[in-house]
């Protein structure tokens, strides 16, 4: 049983929680307005430019407000955020030190970009050291390759599947295993007890990171969620899927409904 199910009893055994990158372009507060009203179990904090999502106390204030625990928080690896909290090792700490004080016990990072070879050079023994040095788990998430003009660059070091690296926990986003051309099933039985934090959101082969909602693509969504009910997985499930193109009223709520129901129905929590 985990830490937090073993707080509060009638969350359930995985704990399905929505990404704070599920509402962009609206804030975090957004996040975990949307998370209340439609029954989430908690919140993964994307740290962005965004300043209410780099203050930890402002955080605290809305978790309180909304009654939503903040159970991961996704550092700031992003090559849209390479401004924000300075170094490298600077983003994983800070992340680290907010997830600490507000009771998460997750950060998602992405790996190295390969331009950062010094980083890249010690980071699997580095996260490992902050993890046992904070307690907080460090996932490293499964990414895809760059392809440009039909070509594969290679954009991370050592590698974009975590698979076969040194890492003790692993976040998979079933999204960029479409994009990659990686079976997400195969992929979360090949981590094993390595899996510790898992993106559920779909995609459909495409070249782009499309985060369809769940069972709208090609990853056996429904599939893996039975496998990692039945295989004692103790880690969180977090909606990440893309609503900017939301238009009609209420459509982003409805697809983030969606994904919860599926996610609950899969899991084996469906009423």
């Amino acid at each position: 049983m985990t830490e937090q199910t073993a707080a509060n009893p009638k969350r359930p055994a995985i704990p399905v929680a929505l990404s704070s990158a599920s509402v962009y372009p609206l804030s975090v507060h957004d996040a975990f307005a949307v998370a209340h009203d439609l029954g989430y179990d908690g919140l993964e904090v994307m740290v962005t430019n965004n300043v209410t999502s780099q203050d930890p106390q402002a955080l605290q204030t809305l978790s309180e407000r909304y009654r939503i625990p903040v159970l991961a928080v996704h550092a700031p690896t992003l090559l849209l955020t390479q401004q924000v909290w300075g170094s490298a090792w600077s983003k994983v700490e800070r992340s680290v030190d907010m997830a600490g004080q507000l009771g998460a016990g997750v950060v998602v990072v992405h790996p190295p970009f390969r331009w950062q070879s010094d980083y890249a050079e010690s980071f699997s023994q580095g996260v490992r050291d902050l993890a046992d040095s904070s307690g907080i788990r460090i996932a490293v998430e499964n990414m895809y390759p760059w392809r440009m003009r039909g070509r594969e660059a290679k954009a991370y070091l050592p590698h974009w599947d975590p698979i076969e690296q040194d890492y003790d926990d692993v976040t998979w986003d079933l999204s960029h295993a479409s994009t990659a051309g990686v079976a997400s099933l195969e992929g979360v039985r090949a981590l094993a007890g390595r899996l510790r934090h898992l993106h559920l959101t779909d995609g459909s082969g495409s070249n782009r990171d499309e985060h369809l909602v769940p069972g709208h693509g090609d990853q056996q969504a429904a599939e893996v969620l039975q496998y990692l009910a039945g295989a004692g997985f103790d880690g969180t499930v977090v909606a990440e899927i893309s609503t900017r193109k939301a238009k009609a009223a209420g459509e982003r709520e409805d697809w983030l409904s969606e994904t919860l129901r599926f996610a609950r129905q899969h899991l084996g929590q469906a009423d």
